[in-house]
């Protein structure tokens, strides 16, 4: 973990979102050097599944050594914006740090997401960001610290990473383009930087999108607030750069990223928007001008899969089921399988005790999931993970995200058995 140094002492940070994961970490790393803490949160009432309120945030900023001014504020509206910005200039004197970190995520398809989704997320990202900036900038030209740091990835426009989610992807990239222009803007002025995660962070929006099981995948908020606290106590010149929390973090002498994992050894799942997976290399394009796409690294072609693979496979799934494992689940699974040994099966694990077999399932299917027949195999023996395969576009989903997710937990209990 990173040491405090006091160096924000006294500081005003306004923080978006800032009243659980990512955002309250960022707050708690610099109330403990004594930094006055904007909590611009839409949450002012207890959330049934999210914990966390800007109450209860700032009750946690006092007692870590800061002061805090709990603000209800939807990025989406600008006045809320434009009062919450008034209210801290008048209690704190000025604005030194704005983090842009509220962010509204749906992991759809074009043709699934519908409207108010797109509206959402283009609104709360982007548009959220660039009017937040916009009413802070005033203020930040005034400061000797002047940051503006925001919760979004490098511009990678790898199209695998548009295909699968468009929506959601064009609002995180309007985050970054807003580091991109600005930082040229304000340069001297203000320093512009983005910030993005190497792993997934585990927080109550992760437990929810993810399932059970999937913190011990994940990383601790803390790792990306001792990111943004190095990118604090960096001269405004230090501008225009997208940050990956680990690199900088080696650059400050850490070496030990156990300490930052929820369960230390746990292979990690990499975070979206990074084409840096260890099990993934680019392959030279045919088509000239195009950008390369990706395959799992293996030093010869893969075999294809026995005659019967999948049949097996699905019996070895049967034998494993059982009440337990429906109720937590409580989803239909539908496979469309190429190749040898192909065609629909399905998982059902809804009706009493599961089933699996082949052709569509009675129910309606909650997930659809197309792959190779071999990519099947792998998948569910542990030698290919489904994130990996999703974000390479070997798999292919349609339907419920959180719930296909959840299916990756199962897959893990039966590696050891295929």
């Amino acid at each position: 973990m990173l040491p405090n140094t006091g160096k924000l002492a006294g500081c005003t940070v306004f923080i978006t979102g800032a009243s659980r994961g990512i955002g309250k970490a960022i707050a708690l790393k610099a109330a403990k050097d004594g930094a006055n803490i904007v909590i611009a949160a839409k949450t002012a009432q207890a959330h049934p599944k999210l914990a966390g309120t800007i109450y209860s945030a700032a009750e946690e900023i006092k007692a870590a050594g800061g002061k805090a001014l709990p603000c209800v504020v939807d990025v989406r509206d600008e006045q809320q914006i434009s009062s919450a910005v008034e209210k801290a200039v008048e209690k704190f004197g000025g604005i030194d740090i704005l983090v842009n970190n509220a962010s509204a995520i749906s992991l759809t398809n074009t043709l699934e997401t519908p409207t108010k989704k797109v509206d959402l997320m283009m609104n709360i990202n982007t548009r959220g960001t660039y009017l937040t900036s916009k009413a802070c900038i005033p203020y930040l030209k005034k400061s000797k610290i002047a940051h503006i740091l925001n919760l979004s990835p490098p511009l990678n426009l790898n199209p695998l990473w548009f295909k699968q989610h468009c929506a959601y992807t064009i609002a995180k990239y309007g985050m970054s383009m807003c580091v991109l222009g600005m930082a040229e803007e304000f340069k001297g002025e203000i320093a512009v930087n983005a910030l993005w995660p190497k792993t997934a962070i585990y927080t109550a929006a992760m437990d929810m999108l993810g399932g059970s099981g999937i913190e011990s995948q994940c990383r601790k908020v803390d790792i990306i607030a001792d990111a943004a606290y190095c990118i604090f106590k960096k001269p405004k010149s230090f501008t225009g750069n997208f940050i990956i929390d680990e690199n900088i973090l080696k650059e400050e002498g850490i070496k030990n990223f156990d300490v930052y994992a929820i369960t230390p050894g746990h292979p990690l799942l990499p975070d979206f928007f990074l084409d840096e997976q260890p099990v993934i290399v680019t392959k030279e394009s045919a088509t000239h001008g195009a950008l390369p796409e990706l395959k799992e690294e293996e030093a010869q072609p893969p075999p294809k899969p026995r005659s019967g693979a999948v049949e097996g496979t699905f019996r070895i799934v049967k034998d494993s089921l059982s009440d337990d494992i429906v109720k937590a689940t409580q989803a239909v699974y539908q496979f469309e399988l190429s190749g040898e040994d192909g065609g629909t099966w399905f998982l059902d694990l809804k009706s009493k005790g599961g089933n699996v077999g082949y052709g569509e399932p009675s129910d309606r299917a909650d997930v659809v999931m197309s792959m190779s027949t071999d990519d099947f195999v792998k998948m569910f023996s542990g030698k290919l993970k489904p994130t990996i395969a999703f974000m390479s576009g070997r798999l292919k989903i349609k339907g419920n995200m959180a719930l296909a997710i959840k299916l990756e937990k199962l897959m893990n209990q039966m590696n050891a058995r295929l």
